[in-house]
């Protein structure tokens, strides 16, 4: 089956979603011994969370860039992640679904969280033709992301390691198996009517 250009796929259960993040091991390392941010985390700028592990493994190059060496994977309340949904803007202006540019200017500047859709990746981290969320937070929803959405904290850098070793060396249906279980996410069409690019 084709997969439509833009779809959130994640792990998720009835009640969580699960997003990841990849921080240095100052940060990374109390928030899973914690449980929760450190205080080191600013709460003053934009975090970007990421359903899709492939587009995290991407961006932070499978654990290895600087300062992104310990990948965190949070699972935060699915009340939480649609919040930030209903409450987002696109990052970009799209003609047709944005009334003009300057209402859309607007609109971002009010937004607590942003959407971009990028290109999915596969195994070797290459494009794929359709579409994975990010989705930027600030102000009042980094505070919501912190203090009241995340459920768990967790340090899957030793599962990156091993997925980024077996595509090393070829074998992909084994890495394939190892990746987390990212499953169309039952948003609502009310839910992404307005970030869909």
């Amino acid at each position: 089956m084709e997969e439509p250009r833009h779809r959130i796929r994640a792990l998720h259960t009835a009640s969580t979603a699960t997003v990841y993040q990849a921080y240095s091991p100052e940060i990374g390392m109390p928030a899973v011994r914690k449980g929760r941010f450190p205080a080191a985390w600013k709460r003053d700028r934009m975090t970007w969370i990421k359903p899709s592990f492939t587009w995290m493994m991407y961006r932070c190059g499978w654990g290895t860039k600087p300062g992104q060496e310990t990948v965190l994977a949070v699972e935060i309340t699915r009340d939480g992640f649609e919040w930030a949904l209903r409450n987002a803007c696109l990052s970009s202006y799209v003609r047709g679904l944005h009334l003009d540019r300057s209402t859309w200017q607007c609109q971002l500047k009010r937004a607590p969280a942003r959407v971009q859709w990028d290109p999915e990746r596969d195994l070797h981290l290459q494009p794929l033709p359709y579409r994975s969320l990010q989705l930027g937070l600030s102000g009042e929803a980094v505070r919501r992301y912190a203090d009241e959405w995340a459920v768990a904290i967790s340090d899957v850098t030793p599962l990156a390691r091993e997925i980024h070793a077996l595509v090393s060396s070829g074998d992909l249906d084994s890495a394939a198996r190892l990746l987390p279980e990212e499953r169309p996410y039952p948003a609502e069409d009310e839910l992404m009517a307005h970030l869909r690019s």
